[in-house]
């Protein structure tokens, strides 16, 4: 799941949103906006059972997918659009 709030200016902060155990172990979301970067942006468990990472970005389009460990590489459905080449987000 994805949450986007709009800031001062023109930037956006984006909440990326998975189950705390789906999938198991560390997961890092990694795009355009990181260098496809694992473990820049890694998921932290909060009390309400998911885990979440939030990032500021400008406007502009992003593709990205969540990577699990072992090389699992997850794609988000509530993204913008998703293809063969991962998600997309429109901000």
């Amino acid at each position: 799941m994805i949450k986007r709030n709009r800031l001062f200016g023109n930037q956006t902060r984006v909440t990326f949103c998975l189950p705390q155990d789906t999938p198991p172990g560390p997961v890092s979301v990694v795009g355009s906006f990181n260098e496809w970067e694992p473990g820049r942006h890694e998921l932290v468990a909060r009390r309400d059972g998911t885990r979440t990472v939030t990032v500021k970005l400008p406007p502009g389009e992003y593709r990205f997918r969540y990577l699990a460990s072992g090389g699992v590489w997850l794609d988000d459905e509530s993204a913008d659009e998703v293809d063969d080449r991962g998600s997309l987000l429109r901000l």
